[in-house]
């Protein structure tokens, strides 16, 4: 069976690399995107599947002399070697090949907003914030902030993979410090709550404008003061969800509504991916929207300077390159996770 899906990826990973060259490909934009995707997708398979071979080879060629020449302890040495390789490229092979989510090349809008802890919750929201726009800016995606303030932060992470990498940030985040309004040195624990929403485009959401009520008012800064003395702010309501968008930190109205409506996209997309997989029944323990936000993902003890995922177990003791941006260890282990759940589930079907 791994043979046949060595070969198969062999041929695909050949066809896209005659297509890349293909005048006809290269001519049409779109089209020469998609296949570069594709091929961009299956390089880390086709890779192993190369590696494969060479063991397999290797395999076969120890085998062979130690038929003609008979028993001799380096050729046996290599042949258990081979052969150990072999059987670890078959899994990793077969990992690499679990069908990906349809959203991890999407970029995405990201919601933070203290939860439980009142004003140390809002700080901490803050931290958060900081937190993945760093790591963000460290894997090279852009960031733009929709809209900043009142303990609340919306902001989109662009680049083709940002899904992949910030949909594990989704759910609540915990942590336990002593909070610097905290006179007598006690520990608080407190929470904020993080959304991860895959950014839909047109083609994924449509948006009837009737369906639309769109309010524009003066925006204001702390303790109500105007801070423009037009109608900038805009508030988006989606009549048949009842979703209200409000944005108001741009001084244009145009631009307030653009981004208003770019987040209700994603927060329909998301409603609607939540429920189709309702419908499958499928544990998506990871994905926004499908309950678990509500449950705590992640735990960081400033005491102990540890981090703990809740999800799979995992506890690191570097608070403080997390907190600056450092998540490559808890991401890895996250995305190797959700493959193995995958692979399972193929197997399974």
């Amino acid at each position: 069976m791994i043979e046949d899906l060595v070969a198969q990826i062999e041929s695909r990973f050949a066809e896209l690399g005659e297509q890349m060259t293909d005048p006809e490909v290269i001519a049409d934009r779109e089209r020469y995107a998609e296949v570069g995707r594709a091929y961009r997708q299956l390089e880390p398979a086709a890779g192993l599947a190369a590696e494969w071979r060479r063991a397999q080879d290797d395999a076969a060629g120890a085998e062979e002399l130690i038929e003609e020449l008979g028993e001799d302890a380096s050729m046996r040495e290599e042949l258990e070697r081979a052969r150990e390789q072999i059987e670890q490229l078959d899994e990793q092979i077969r990992l690499a090949m679990v069908e990906r989510d349809p959203n991890d090349e999407k970029s995405v809008i990201v919601e933070i907003q203290g939860g439980a802890g009142g004003e140390e919750a809002g700080l901490w929201a803050g931290d958060l914030y900081r937190m993945l726009t760093r790591y963000a800016e460290r894997l090279s995606f852009k960031t733009e902030p929709l809209e900043i303030g009142d303990g609340k932060y919306t902001f989109e992470i662009k680049g083709e993979g940002a899904y992949s990498v910030f949909k594990f940030e989704g759910g609540t985040h915990r942590v336990q410090r002593v909070p610097q309004t905290e006179s007598q040195g006690r520990i608080h624990t407190s929470t904020a709550t993080v959304a991860v929403l895959p950014e839909a485009e047109d083609v994924d959401v449509q948006i009837d404008p009737n369906d639309l009520q769109i309010d524009v008012y003066r925006s204001s800064g702390p303790g109500g003061q105007s801070v423009n003395t037009t109608d900038s702010a805009v508030r988006v309501t989606h009549k048949p969800s009842g979703i209200v968008v409000s944005m108001q930190d741009e001084k244009s109205q145009l631009q307030n509504r653009e981004k208003a409506l770019r987040v209700l996209r994603a927060r329909l997309y998301e409603r609607a991916l939540a429920e189709q997989q309702a419908e499958l029944a499928a544990d998506r323990r990871s994905q926004v929207g499908t309950g678990d936000r509500a449950e705590k993902i992640r735990t960081y003890n400033y005491g102990e300077r540890r981090v703990t995922d809740h999800r799979i177990k995992l506890t690191v003791h570097n608070l403080d390159q997390v907190l600056e941006g450092d998540l490559d260890e808890i991401t890895s282990a996250l995305q190797a996770d959700e493959r193995r759940r995958r692979l399972e589930a193929q197997a399974a079907a």
